[in-house]
């Protein structure tokens, strides 16, 4: 058995994901024995039951009230309080379309109110990376945009908004993932860039996150320009930087079970290599989304692995006692800070009107100077009208976004009789086209994410030559070269974009269902 006190010298840097809505028998140990914290995603929270994770933040600290109760919450398409239905509140780079810092500090002020009424003390928000890689496959509309004054700017306004409230924000993925080509939870990317690339076009939102107060900075599992062939989060130097900038937060790290650690030095050694490099934090990961042959690994086997480690590493010399203190102290500022909020507080339900008039700002169009409509019942068509037809031709999210709520198909369907399709290539999209014609739907909406790759591209490009009506909406980052067809531009995938979006084509003051002209 360990020495009481160095297992809660450990404890106290370990802050992992758990599987279920209540607290498992190892957590429960664990925290009475000093453990972090822990951090929830969408697996832990109920969606049909609003005070489920009120009452799940209580009882972890009933284990320990000094625990930080943390969720990979950024809203828009990363949500875990909304998984099932959209976040309510438009993702960054909705924000940055819209690029007024009032209506972002707002949406920090409704992250931090959400937050605070679902008892948690830590935001894995915002994201302050500039995505300036438009084929970027992790970041994208979770950025506010490929400029680096606008990302600073905004960076802050979300901040200073979530803290507001008295919920911690983590700015995050230090020192930027904005120009990667892979993903940390598949790989190990590296950062083709020079060391002055990254500090004028990367660094910037960082230190104006620091500059805000924030209370937390997330690491990169990524190898930076300078920084030699550690990547980010086991890197002293890329720690002793963020440091150099004022900050006296929580380093925290990305989960290590994404395969930039995992699959390389391994948890373990990652965690203690991440103490021993500055870090005050280990995030251990999601247990439900672990990609490939991790699923077999409980949520106690993952954080048993690294509990271990530390404590071999303090056994051999490895780490020192006081490395594991100076962590615990900052920890303890946080509880501290976090447990005397600001009197501002805010309805825990955001404005749908609000967010929905602000998504609809966001909105960009380029293309075509307009989509066709049509009237429904007109009798240009036999048989009932079914109104609207959607093709989603999306990727079907990803291990940073988890499983993405259909919000588009349910905000049509909540306005008029809505049919849809999946369409993983052209071929599929162009049956689903004629299917869904051929059951008389009026105007078809295809959805897709990623225009600025070959793929759906293509496919947008022959659905719309094939079928002049079909309404091409893009929920991804706009490209930087708009294709010749027709496209709206919803800057992501939350619900008050989709309330937008069936606002702008459906007119409800009409008995019959009419589509209104969009123009550009």
């Amino acid at each position: 058995m360990p020495d009481p006190s160095l297992l809660r010298l450990v404890n106290g840097v370990i802050w992992p994901g758990f599987t279920g809505r209540t607290v498992p028998a190892w957590l429960d140990r664990e925290l009475r024995d000093g453990l972090a914290g822990a951090v929830y995603f969408a697996p832990n929270l109920d969606p049909d039951d609003p005070q489920q994770p009120g009452r799940l933040s209580a009882a972890l600290r009933e284990r320990n009230g000094s625990a930080i109760i943390g969720i990979d919450e950024e809203g828009g398409t990363v949500t875990r309080l909304h998984a099932t239905t959209g976040s309510p509140l438009p993702d960054a780079a909705a924000l940055g379309s819209i690029d007024d810092e009032h209506v972002t500090r707002a949406a920090g002020r409704a992250l931090g109110a959400m937050a605070r009424a679902a008892g948690i003390d830590l935001l894995l928000a915002p994201v302050a990376d500039v995505n300036s890689n438009p084929r970027n496959p992790v970041i994208g509309v979770r950025s506010f945009g490929a400029s680096t004054d606008l990302v600073s700017r905004h960076v802050a306004a979300m901040v200073e908004g979530i803290q507001e409230q008295g919920v911690g924000a983590c700015a995050k993925h230090f020192p930027g993932h904005g120009d990667t080509s892979q993903d940390s939870h598949l790989s190990l990317p590296v950062l083709d860039l020079s060391r002055a690339e990254l500090e004028s076009r990367h660094l910037p939102p960082f230190q104006a996150a620091v500059d805000a107060g924030v209370r937390a900075v997330m690491s990169a599992h990524l190898v930076a320009p300078g920084f030699g062939p550690l990547p980010a989060t086991l890197n002293p130097a890329a720690w002793s930087l963020l440091r150099s900038f004022g900050f006296d937060g929580l380093a925290v790290t990305d989960a290590l079970d994404m395969a930039a650690i995992r699959s390389t030095i391994g948890m373990g050694a990652g965690a203690v290599q991440a103490v021993l490099a500055g870090a005050d934090l280990l995030c251990t990961g999601n247990p439900a989304q672990r990609g490939p042959g991790q699923a077999q690994r409980s949520d106690e086997d993952v954080f048993l692995e690294v509990q271990t480690a530390l404590l071999a590493a303090l056994d051999d010399g490895t780490l020192t006692p006081a490395r594991l203190e100076e962590s615990l102290e900052r920890r303890s500022a946080f509880t501290e800070w976090a447990g005397s909020p600001s009197d501002v507080t805010l309805p825990s339900t955001p404005d749908r009107t609000l967010w929905t008039d602000a998504a609809r700002r966001a909105f960009r169009f380029t293309g075509a100077k307009g989509v066709a409509t049509r009237e429904a019942g007109n009798g240009s068509r036999t048989g009932a009208a079914t109104g609207m037809g959607v093709i989603d031709a999306r990727h079907a999210g990803s291990l940073a976004t988890g499983p993405l709520a259909d919000v588009f198909t349910r905000a049509l369907a909540a306005r008029t009789g809505t049919e849809r399709r999946t369409a993983a290539d052209t071929s599929q999209a162009l049956a689903a086209l004629s299917d869904l014609r051929a059951e008389a739907a009026d105007v078809v909406v295809l959805l897709c994410d990623d225009l600025t790759g070959p793929g759906q591209r293509d496919l947008a490009r022959r659905i719309a030559a094939a079928d002049g009506g079909v309404v091409v909406v893009n929920t991804g980052m706009m490209p930087v070269d708009p294709p010749a067809f027709g496209v709206i531009h919803t800057f992501g995938a939350s619900a008050p974009a989709a309330a937008a979006l069936a606002a702008l084509l459906l007119n409800p003051s009409r008995k019959s269902l009419t589509y209104k002209m969009i123009v550009s």
